[in-house]
Formats: C-alpha cells, structure tokens, sequence
C-alpha cells in the first residue's frame, strides 16, 4: 500500500528519535498506536457496512430471480385441483393411475394370536 522499505522506515525512525527524543518515544509509539487502531476499527467497520450492503443486494436479486422463475412455471403449468380442493367425491389416487403402472398386491400379514384380558386391578382398601 505504502511501498515503504526498510532504509526509509530507518530514516523515519531516526528523524523520530531526534525530533522527539529518546524520553518522550515510548509516549509517542502509544499514541501513534492508539491512532492506528481506531483507524483500522473505522476501516474494518465501514468494510463491514459495505459487505451487508453488498450482502442484501445480491439477496434481493437472487429473490427477484426466484420470483421471476416462479411466476414463469406457474405460467407454464398452472396448478391442478389437489384432492383436498376436490372434496370427498374425488377420485383416489390408485384410479387416477395409468393403465400401465401395475398395482402389487399387499402381502397377507399372518393374524396375531389374541392376548388374554388382564384382570382390571381394585385399589387397596385404606388401613
């Protein structure tokens, strides 16, 4: 960004150290420090603001999209009455299948051996 080498921060340093003196420096780099870190907190928050920018732009687009294909299929194949629209008099699904899609039958399930009743149980008469 600053394209700064090694012998010019050097020359920077040195300057420093003459100007301000060796006693006030450590007093110097703290605030110069202070001053970098706001900076980078203002930069990387106005970076921020600009990605959530960025971030619902590309959102609302990618809506607008979706609703432009959704209303294009709705077009192209509008919907058909479901069963439930139909009522109760509406034809089932297994009649409405083509006559070449054959139907199993369901496999004979072997009849269960009836339980025994257990006895109902009287609540103890109190003492």
């Amino acid at each position: 960004m600053f394209d700064i080498g090694a012998s010019e921060l050097l020359m920077i340093v040195i300057i420093a150290v003459v100007v301000i003196g060796p006693k006030d420096m450590p007093m110097a780099l703290r605030t110069a420090g202070r001053w970098i870190g706001k900076m980078r907190r203002i930069s990387g928050h106005f970076r921020s603001g600009i990605d959530t920018m960025v971030r619902e732009a590309e959102l609302e687009e990618m809506e607008r999209k979706w609703r432009e294909q959704n209303e294009a299929i709705m077009k192209a194949h509008p919907q058909l009455p479901s069963a439930e629209d139909m009522g109760p008099n509406s034809v089932s699904a297994e009649a409405r299948q083509p006559a070449s899609v054959a139907v199993k039958p369901e496999k004979a399930q072997p009849e269960a051996e009836p339980q025994p009743e257990a006895e109902p149980q009287l609540p103890l008469p109190p003492p």
